[in-house]
């Protein structure tokens, strides 16, 4: 693809995921955003390569994105096993704060798209309060149903006029995902699927204790906050994701083994 950089990877079912240190893909972002190229940044867990395992179309988005972040330890833990032990968990919300830190130094404005109004006027005061300095460019609601092309076209040219570098877009995996996929070579600026970041910041919902993070136990404290809503999600792509990784770093074991045989001989 023209004018596409190539970053390192490393393959994570069958889906490359980006190899570079927490501090290495914010720079990058930012990098991006100031000069307002328009690029996809998917923040990958284990539903998201789960939804890419059953959905091949789905699957072109993550392989053509320009950046795929380890949002889920389970990813980083499978990346440090098969040689990237450098690398370090690269999370929606922590990519949220510090995008919206560095925006303010590096002159970079931000666009909030998706969720609901109430939430997005939580997310507003937070902001104000801890990022007096940060310029919001809008936060704007979209509905449940698709929009109309006479619609989109209209919010495309709200975006492109806001001058926002990064746009952040919150309507859950894999919706939004296809919906920046559609936009890219439209919006003139870095587009990061951040799933249930907006109204864990608004305080809606909770995020989990940094002991529980770094265990890999974010999922569970989710779940016990949204249970009937989470059940069904967990129970279909955990099980299978364990199994399809456990293949993964056998193969990738005996590969290793094999290569290690032939150059001794």
């Amino acid at each position: 693809m023209v004018g596409r950089v190539l970053l390192p990877t490393q393959k994570v079912l069958d889906v490359p995921i980006t190899a570079l240190r927490f501090d290495e893909q914010i720079r990058t972002i930012i990098n991006w955003a100031s000069s307002r190229e328009s690029k996809i940044v998917c923040v990958a867990n284990v539903h998201m390569l789960m939804e890419a395992h059953w959905n091949p179309d789905f699957a072109k988005i993550l392989r053509y994105a320009d950046l795929v972040t380890p949002d889920g330890m389970p990813l980083v833990w499978m990346m440090r096993k098969m040689g990237i032990s450098y690398q370090d968990r690269v999370a929606g919300m922590d990519i949220f704060v510090a995008l919206c830190q560095l925006g303010i130094t590096e002159n970079i404005s931000i666009f909030c798209l998706g969720s609901q109004p109430e939430i997005l006027a939580k997310m507003r005061k937070r902001l104000e309060k801890e990022f007096p300095a940060l310029e919001i460019a809008a936060m704007e609601p979209l509905p449940f149903r698709s929009l109309t092309e006479v619609e989109d076209e209209a919010l495309i040219k709200k975006i492109n006029a806001s001058g926002a570098g990064i746009v952040f877009v919150s309507l859950g995996c894999p919706k939004q995902e296809k919906w920046i996929a559609q936009h890219r070579g439209k919006i003139k600026a870095v587009m990061i699927g951040v799933g249930g970041v907006f109204p864990v910041y608004a305080g809606i919902h909770k995020r989990a204790p940094q002991m529980v993070r770094d265990l890999g136990l974010e999922w569970l404290y989710r779940w016990l906050q949204e249970p009937r809503r989470l059940w069904g999600r967990y129970y279909k792509t955990i099980p299978p994701f364990i199994w399809l990784a456990t293949k993964q770093l056998i193969s990738s074991s005996r590969l290793g083994s094999v290569f290690s045989n032939a150059s001794s001989d």
